[in-house]
């Protein structure tokens, strides 16, 4: 793998934990501004927001310039944003870095995961994608609890400047690294939005959203669900999390190593062991040996099916950036489908571990959405093997 990929790894790996680091300081942003928990929770909203609404229509307005002219384009303005987050002086202002941010994090993944594709041979893809999507499960076992202890021992506003610096040192690192990427003057957005005509192409953003809605309708819970459930002490649950962090990231060097040829099995396997997993979970929840196993196996069988779910958008359509982007404002949906079904599931009366089978059903739908494809797949085969009895 070129030296480049891990750099663009590591900027998402920078941005990643501006995303999730907000969770883990609310009680000192809230007392900093004079809010409550739950407006400092709408920050968390306000970057995803960004994410999902604004990402593409950046990506749609970057179009036309060189790749590496965009990338750089999109670390400028995060940085920007990540910096009015360390020295906002109230919450309004906060409120603007946070969907700032969120836009430009978006717009980023889908250029990055578009450059880290030209910088490999097809038949690499699947490892180049996991490499830079590697940053975001490195974010969530590394990025978060080192955030949490940059607020505990510094104050939080050393955690945004921290992760300000980390994205000032990758883009200079991109910048010498990345290759200078050809002029795409000749793009255009109706070429671009030809490649949303493809149905399959929809089906393949839908399965990614019901994976990612399934994991994240557990992982959103998995605090109350260990401390109230289980019955770990809380002081337990960032070491917890943190192995399940660790977990999302060994599934994902194993995944990243397979998806270019075995797309299909990772999905279908995938999606199987989560929902046996999620099962379990919510059968045995009050076990603590279950608990953290079923823990374990979310986190290497969920958020890593991330490259096979790269590899088949990348197959279905292409690796633009534009398709890109909308796949990774798909999986964003997916965080708020999967955390708000979860949250009402829960105050309908349904229970602590309710978040758990609402995570069972949408794994389930998830493996029916491959249905299709595997369909689609199984045809070619059974004509050839007729053609060859009319053969014979």
């Amino acid at each position: 793998m070129p030296l480049a990929i891990y750099v663009l790894g590591l900027m998402i790996f920078s941005m990643t934990t501006s995303e999730f680091m907000v969770a883990g300081i609310m009680p000192s942003l809230a007392s900093d501004f004079g809010v409550s928990i739950a407006a400092i929770g709408y920050l968390i909203s306000a970057y995803a927001a960004g994410m999902i609404v604004g990402g593409p229509m950046l990506t749609i307005g970057l179009l036309k310039l060189p790749r590496k002219t965009a990338f750089m384009s999109l670390a400028f303005i995060f940085l920007a944003g990540q910096t009015l987050g360390a020295l906002a002086p109230n919450y309004e202002l906060m409120m603007a870095a946070r969907i700032i941010t969120g836009i430009a994090s978006s717009a980023c993944f889908g250029v990055a995961i578009e450059i880290a594709l030209t910088l490999v041979r097809p038949e690499s893809s699947g490892r180049a994608a996991s490499i830079v999507l590697g940053g975001l499960m490195v974010a969530t076992a590394v990025g978060l609890p080192i955030a949490m202890l940059f607020d505990q021992y510094f104050g939080w506003r050393s955690s945004f400047w921290a992760v300000a610096i980390l994205v000032l040192l990758s883009g200079i690192m991109a910048q010498r690294l990345i290759p200078a990427s050809p002029a795409v003057g000749s793009v255009s957005l109706r070429g671009e939005m030809a490649a949303f005509k493809n149905r399959h192409l929809w089906a393949a953003y839908l399965t990614s959203m019901l994976i990612i809605g399934a994991t994240f309708a557990a992982f959103s819970y998995f605090s109350p669900i260990l401390t109230d459930v289980t019955g770990f002490d809380a002081k337990l649950v960032p070491l917890l999390l943190g192995i399940y962090g660790v977990a999302t990231v060994v599934g994902n060097l194993i995944t990243g190593r397979l998806a270019d040829r075995f797309m299909m099995p990772i999905l279908t396997i995938g999606l199987t062991v989560l929902a046996a997993a999620l099962i379990i979970f919510g059968l045995f929840a009050g076990n603590p040996v279950v608990a953290m196993a079923a823990v374990i196996v979310i986190g290497l069988a969920g958020v890593p099916m991330n490259p096979a779910m790269v590899t088949r958008v990348s197959r279905t359509s292409n690796s633009g950036s534009l398709v890109s982007t909308v796949h990774v404002s798909i999986v964003n949906y997916g965080i708020v489908v999967g955390s708000t079904f979860g949250g009402l599931a829960i105050d309908q009366g349904f229970g602590l571990s309710s978040p758990l089978w609402v995570g069972v059903v949408l794994g389930i739908l998830g493996l029916l959405s491959l249905v299709p494809y595997l369909l689609k797949e199984r045809e070619p085969n059974t004509r050839m093997q007729k053609s060859g009895q009319t053969c014979a």
